[in-house]
């Protein structure tokens, strides 16, 4: 096993990549600032291009206020089928030539590439990788390339837009100290703001408080960015697999053709799916839907969509997939939902169609299930299946 300062880890992160696809595909757009986001005033700021951060503008934002900030933004409505599609093309010219990789998000890949020196230098073959997206898929990508996650991670946004950077062992700890606190990974607004009130500007202050305070004022999370913000990091690239998914199922003690109780539990099936994926961070690219008829006939129907964690967006794919299987009118004996082609990510990447209250009400509402119970809060359509 190699020591933490003994791995090379590279990070690759698309440059405000709903952005870069639209300017593919209409190049009227270059040069000019762009949001991609919800279109009502009352929708959110998904990506946004470098000219609109001049004015303040960033992912996440209401889109009233980033159309107040800068009033000559051309915005538009995301379309997550071609961000999906180009995500995958990615992926695919990174799988072609990476000994392992991790696909963390729909943008962003971690890739080992520890003793490759002995055939390749690791700069010269990662830059050459980079060269090879940019030649195939059109889009603009930067890369770190450092002894862990982190700090490759970090170099990679220093590196931005477009660019490329190393940090070696020996560098590790000069890199990070000036920078603020806010570019550690999992140091959220939340975390920032407390630590700033403790007068921690810098990753060098916060190298210099004891781990022990840390852990005491955040317990294990303290630790970590306390670890973090001295450049340790053993976290593992996990070799990305297409194949991940989170599934359930349920075969009833008496078959049946009742439509509106199949619907009711085909909602609350899915919604705990949703909730499951929110709960790990991560996104589904597939769906499928599986029934067993009363004769023990198996059937399944499966759906690629762009990637997602919202309940009413995969509960209206469970729906449409289960009206297209269910051709027969026979007696049921058994219903399933799975989710699969599972990326890490967030929910806030397909925020074209809802609203910020839309993406609160979801937070809102996970938050009380974990705290009480996966089933504290439910569709109530879902409650009412009554199938077992």
């Amino acid at each position: 096993m190699l020591l933490n300062d003994q791995r090379t880890i590279a990070h690759f992160d698309l440059d405000t990549f709903f952005v870069s696809v639209e300017r593919l595909r209409n190049s009227q757009l270059m040069g000019k600032p762009v949001i991609v986001g919800g279109m009502s005033d009352r929708g959110v700021v998904a990506s946004c291009s470098y000219e609109t951060r001049y004015f303040g503008v960033h992912a996440g934002m209401p889109m009233k206020m980033a159309r107040q900030l800068c009033q000559e933004a051309i915005v538009l409505r995301g379309d997550m089928e071609a961000y999906s599609k180009y995500s995958t093309d990615v992926t695919q010219v990174i799988a072609a030539k990476a000994p392992v990789y991790e696909k963390s998000s729909i943008d962003e890949h971690y890739l080992d590439v520890s003793g490759m020196d002995r055939f390749h230098g690791t700069w010269q073959w990662t830059n050459e990788l980079r060269n090879l997206i940019i030649k195939e898929t059109g889009l603009p990508i930067s890369f770190g390339l450092s002894i862990n996650k982190t700090v490759s991670k970090i170099a990679t946004g220093q590196a931005k837009p477009n660019g490329k950077m190393q940090v070696r062992s020996a560098e590790v700890k000069p890199f990070l100290a000036p920078l603020s606190i806010k570019k550690i990974p999992g140091v959220g607004q939340k975390n920032y703001q407390l630590l700033r009130n403790m007068g921690i500007p810098t990753i060098e202050v916060l190298t210099m408080i004891p781990v022990e305070m840390m852990q005491k004022v955040l317990g294990k999370e303290g630790v970590s960015i306390w670890e973090k913000a001295n450049g340790i990091d053993g976290a593992p690239v996990v070799p990305y697999s297409e194949q991940k998914s989170i599934s359930t199922e349920q075969t009833f003690s008496t078959d049946t053709t009742d439509i509106g109780k199949l619907n009711n539990l085909l909602v609350s099936m899915t919604e705990g799916l949703a909730f499951e994926l929110r709960k790990q961070g991560k996104l589904a690219g597939c769906i499928t839907v599986k029934i067993r008829y009363a004769n023990f006939d198996t059937h399944t129907q499966q759906l690629t969509i762009p990637y997602n964690a919202a309940d009413h967006v995969l509960i209206r794919k469970a729906k449409e997939l289960f009206q297209k299987l269910y051709n027969r009118r026979l007696l049921i004996r058994l219903l399933g939902v799975r989710l699969s082609n599972l990326v890490q990510g967030f929910q806030q990447i397909d925020l074209f169609e809802d609203t910020a209250e839309m993406a609160n009400l979801y937070q809102a509402m996970d938050k009380i299930r974990v705290r009480y119970g996966d089933t504290a809060v439910q569709r109530a359509v879902g409650l009412k299946s009554g199938l077992r």
